[in-house]
């Protein structure tokens, strides 16, 4: 082969992708939500299992094994490129920059759409989610149930309405919950909630849910007449380097630029270690600019789907307790 040798070659394909990553990508590697499963700071959407080394860039429909496929497909080597990169000791192949790879994006399509909301509404209410903030999405067009697997749909939409981005989320409520996002997603383009008045608030929330979830608890949208901010998913997030400086969220780049009036930014994350090294990095890269609040859900582990669903289970105990009470009473009153 032109370039390199069989025996090159033979060398390269024996590397995994994970061994390669952890070697020459550690800075960029870190680990997921998901047991055993690591994920890219560059690449929100781009997972592999930390034994296996399978791994798979959800956002552009691709994925593999090796090394070698990683760096063609991922980093943007040619083959030759590639196996010399693998063959070499010291690996010094710089990635394409993000523009360069967004350039090559599959189109955006979002999946069918059910014609029933009955799946979506069912999940969305036993993980605390009123039903009044889902009719207020639904009504939106930010949400909706997909054929042919029925999952949540959160849509996100550019300045014009259209839609260029969807987070996938499905309804089983039993073994791993699945968590996509669609082909040719952009990510710029977040979920989110607009306010029913003016307002120069934004909550930003690292998923859909949460956005939805916290509404819930904040008791808005209770008769989908008033919505008092913007509340906008960035997809996921990623917790800076020490002593380093968080990369801006897309999203929020984005929404901002469109919404230039903005004068409060409230930082709605997971109350998790890299919730809450992202909430204190993103409050000091905005602070100069905007007003910041950091608004973590109380409880360490949760996030505010979490604080919605306890809620929830916690008002149901008490309606047992209290169908109890009735129960004892009334057996006692006709004795």
């Amino acid at each position: 082969m032109p370039g390199v040798t069989k025996e090159q070659v033979a060398a390269a394909r024996r590397m995994t992708a994970i061994e390669f990553l952890r070697r020459y990508r550690a800075n960029d590697l870190v680990k997921s939500s998901a047991r055993g499963e690591f994920e890219l700071k560059s690449h929100d959407s781009f997972k592999i299992n930390g034994e296996s080394s399978l791994w798979h860039w959800k956002s552009r429909g691709i994925g593999g094994k090796s090394a070698l496929d990683y760096l063609m497909h991922v980093e943007g080597c040619s083959f030759v490129e590639a196996v010399r990169l693998l063959c070499d000791e010291q690996p010094v192949f710089t990635p394409q920059k993000h523009a360069d790879v967004e350039r090559k994006r599959p189109p955006f399509k979002l999946p069918e759409k059910s014609p029933t909301t009955t799946r979506l509404e069912a999940y969305l209410r036993c993980r605390g989610i009123s039903q009044a903030v889902i009719d207020h999405c639904l009504q939106a067009g930010i949400l909706y149930e997909s054929l042919p697997y029925h999952n949540c749909v959160f849509v996100g939409r550019d300045a014009d309405g259209v839609p260029k981005y969807a987070a996938l989320r499905g309804t089983y409520t039993y073994g791993k919950q699945f968590k996509a996002e669609s082909t040719g997603s952009d990510k710029r383009f977040g979920f989110c909630i607009e306010p029913t008045a003016e307002s120069k608030t934004v909550a930003v929330f690292e998923a859909a849910i949460d956005a939805m979830a916290e509404m819930t608890l904040a008791g808005d949208a209770v008769d989908a007449d008033f919505v008092d901010k913007y509340r906008l998913s960035l997809g996921g997030i990623y917790a800076p380097e020490p002593g380093k400086d968080i990369h801006p969220p897309a999203a929020l780049e984005e929404f901002l630029a469109q919404h230039p009036r903005m004068d409060r930014i409230e930082f709605c994350l997971d109350n998790d270690p890299p919730g809450r090294a992202a909430a204190a990095a993103l409050a000091r890269l905005y602070g100069e600019r905007y007003q910041v609040a950091v608004r973590l859900p109380p409880i360490e582990g949760f996030d505010y789907g979490d604080l919605a669903q306890a809620a929830l289970e916690y008002r149901t105990r008490n309606k047992a307790k209290n169908c109890a009470r009735q129960q004892t009473k009334y057996k006692e009153g006709t004795r």
